[in-house]
């Protein structure tokens, strides 16, 4: 990996500051070329679909799905299964015709917590269509990148002018280039810095665990100019900022795991760390973190429920990424994904590898011990989760890949089976996926969602697959799923994404798969680099 790309990964880490990367570093990506997605047409009809519409209802087929341009306006059901449809009853012919018959159609998946990895035009590709093939039409940035550049790919998605999804662009505090990162954080200074990003154009705040006052500065003025808010609440800060204090300020989402276990800390305020931690040490850093599920309040105490509840009350979002630290409970597992070898840029895998001067690549003698005590962890952890969300709580879908063997679009899809294996039914992980994730980014501008439910009205971005994904999430990736055609007696691959529809542009999942199969094909003939370098 060259030194100016493991410089801009670094700069995306969850500890660094978005303005470390260039808008020189991060450069555009390609314009969208004929033969990337056709579309929009001024009709477009998709036949005898079965419709999972979002909203936690169940499939419900044959259904035709009509699209004027980059909305749909007819949402129709043609029959009943094992009947002969009344071809008379159907809406009019398209410009183009979708023949759906055996497959399933949902809302565009929204990926709530995303870092656009390399700066390179090939890389920003690469990430692009690697959401894209596994049905991501909107992601939320904490950041991509620079705020500058950012933005400006926000606009060319916006207008279709780059094969890309929907991009919210959210930007940590005294980052952007124009600020002065020398000037000192008082909180006078944060509700410049807020004025100062929102005339920008920004569409949210990425938060740590900010000093209390400047934290209550920071939320107090975004929402004044309808900014959203999501916070790592980071280890060195959530001693005075953990999860339940940031939501009393106002904070609307909490992104991973930090400062939930702290807001339940029962024998001591802070966690109680081995006199020998550093948290400059990585494998310290999330060796430890695990640590915390034993020395909460347990499930169904008063405490924990109390928090429930307060939650809910107050409407806050969880976003967890259980995905981006599942390596911690199987190393081996996820360093062997199937996918690597063809899906993962050289470079990337290379980042991936126990190195202590890169963010995430903490392997460096990682223990039976402690993937067991990330499996204790993450027991505790998803039955908070399950709890929340069965008392009322939103719980949103994001992958935070780029780190830790979690390849972009493979990690986002892995988020579906861990929310699964934590209880959710899988009507509520496409829920948590898509009108979830659509509602979290739209309510802090105050109007409602126009994205995510398959609806009359509503934008265009929708995911066709030939299997039925509620049966087994891992047909939504793009490698497919094993199954054994007892016809041949040999084992098949089923799934994948088939078509990804984003603003009424219908694009072939498994051409954007060949792409991404190419950018990687082609790094890995020219020279080979390291992370170390």
């Amino acid at each position: 990996m060259s030194r100016t790309l493991r410089s801009i990964l670094a700069g995306v880490v969850l500890v660094a500051a978005a303005a470390s990367l260039s808008a020189q570093q991060m450069t555009p990506t390609p314009a969208r070329a004929a033969g990337d997605g056709e579309g929009p047409f001024d009709r477009m009809v998709i036949r005898g679909v079965t419709v999972i519409d979002g909203t936690g209802a169940p499939p419900r087929g044959p259904m035709d799905v009509v699209v004027q341009n980059n909305r749909i306006t007819e949402v129709s059901s043609i029959g009943f299964p094992g009947v002969a449809i009344n071809e008379r009853n159907r809406p009019a012919k398209g410009a183009k015709e979708i023949d759906g018959t055996g497959m399933y159609l949902m809302p565009g998946f929204v990926d709530a917590h995303v870092h656009c990895g390399g700066g390179q035009a090939r890389d920003a590709e690469y990430v692009y269509k690697s959401w894209m093939m596994h049905g991501v039409t909107t992601v939320r940035g904490v950041p991509c990148g620079s705020m500058d550049w950012d933005l400006n790919q926000r606009e060319l998605s916006a207008k279709n002018q780059i094969v890309a999804p929907r991009i919210f662009s959210y930007h940590r505090p005294f980052s952007g280039e124009g600020w002065d990162r020398a000037r000192p954080q008082t909180p006078e200074s944060a509700r410049e810095w807020v004025r100062f990003a929102a005339k920008k154009g920004v569409d949210g705040l990425k938060l740590g665990a900010h000093d209390p006052e400047i934290m209550a500065a920071l939320l107090d003025e975004a929402k004044k100019f309808n900014l959203g808010s999501t916070a790592h609440l980071d280890q060195m800060g959530v001693s005075r900022m953990n999860a339940r204090d940031a939501q009393r300020l106002g904070l609307g989402t909490l992104t991973h795991y930090y400062g939930l276990f702290e807001s339940l800390l029962k024998d001591y305020t802070v966690q109680p760390f081995p006199v020998s931690q550093n948290y400059n040490d990585e494998q310290h850093r999330f060796g430890q973190v695990a640590r915390l599920y034993d020395k909460i309040h347990p499930r169904g105490s008063e405490p924990w429920n109390a928090l429930i509840k307060e939650w809910v009350d107050a409407k806050f979002t969880i976003d967890p990424t259980m995905t981006i630290y599942s390596a911690g409970r199987d190393v081996m597992r996820m360093r062997n994904a199937e996918w690597h070898d063809k899906y993962t840029l050289p470079s990337l895998w290379d980042f991936y590898q126990p190195n202590r001067n890169a963010h995430g690549a903490y392997w460096f003698y990682w223990t039976t011990e402690d993937e067991i005590q990330w499996k204790r962890f993450y027991q505790v952890w998803m039955s908070f989760l399950n709890d929340f969300k069965n008392a009322g709580g939103r719980v949103t879908t994001g992958s935070d890949s780029g780190f830790i063997y979690q390849t972009y679009g493979f990690g986002y899809i892995l988020e579906f089976e861990m929310l699964q294996e934590a209880g959710f039914h899988p009507l509520e992980v496409i829920r948590s996926a898509t009108m979830n994730g659509a509602a979290t980014l739209s309510e802090p501008k105050g109007k409602p969602a126009d994205f995510g439910i398959i609806r009359p009205g509503l934008l265009a971005d929708m995911v066709l697959v030939d299997q039925n994904p509620l049966e087994n999430f891992k047909v939504l990736y793009a490698t497919g799923a094993v199954k054994l055609n007892d016809q041949t007696g040999r084992v098949d691959r089923v799934g994948g994404v088939k078509y990804t529809i984003k603003d009424g542009i219908v694009y072939d999942a498994r051409k954007l798969a060949a792409d991404v199969a190419a950018i990687v094909q082609n790094a890995k003939s020219k020279p080979a680099t390291t992370a170390r370098e």
